[in-house]
């Protein structure tokens, strides 16, 4: 406690930010490591706790936040204990500069994770034109995401749909026409009637 009593305002400031980031910082990857980036986890008890966990394409993600806040507050408390007490305010240059580039390398870490897993599973390009069930209701307009299931390149599929149209309710079969990213765009199958000719 004396050594922490030690620092000062700006190095206690920096101390606590980087311990909260830290423990947020392995949180994150012992999550990502049960929910393969990104997934729910419901928690059922005295109260309900939902945990949403990014997928990682977007720049402003949690995991990169919480990266920037851990590496660039540990780089700010380490310089500023090395500088002299007229130059402490460098610390706050280097903390920004090294918490960017933490920022950075994870959101491309991530990117080119998701890529490779992408690539290595499944042929995206190669799937439009196949025809899918919805599993999850597709939102009209692209205002958000539903599930399609297919069967395709010797494998079962499960993936994020959106589409151009209107809404499309669980169960009803659709084609898919584009992927974008990690996401496919469907619209409705069109069904023929099958009314025997009258003689």
């Amino acid at each position: 406690m004396d050594w922490l009593k030690s620092f000062t305002a700006l190095e206690q400031v920096y101390f606590w930010l980087g311990v909260v980031a830290s423990v947020l910082l392995v949180l994150q990857i012992i999550l990502m490591c049960f929910t393969a980036f990104g997934g729910d986890i419901d928690i059922d008890g005295d109260g309900e706790i939902d945990i949403d966990t990014d997928s990682g394409v977007s720049i402003f993600t949690v995991k990169s936040l919480t990266a920037f806040f851990a590496v660039g507050s540990w780089a700010g408390l380490l310089t500023s204990s090395l500088l002299a007490d007229n130059f402490k305010w460098i610390s706050i240059f280097v903390a920004l500069v090294a918490g960017a580039a933490a920022w950075a390398v994870v959101v491309i870490a991530i990117r080119a994770m998701l890529k490779l897993q992408c690539n290595g599973a499944i042929q995206t390009e190669k799937l439009v034109g196949e025809r899918a069930t919805v599993y999850v209701s597709v939102p009209e307009q692209r205002s958000g995401r539903g599930k399609i299931t297919l069967n395709a390149q010797g494998r079962f599929l499960e993936l994020d749909a959106m589409t151009d149209g209107e809404r499309i309710s669980t169960d009803e079969a659709v084609v898919i026409c584009e992927c974008v990213n990690e996401c496919v765009i469907v619209k409705r199958a069109e069904t023929t009637s099958s009314t025997p000719p009258e003689v």
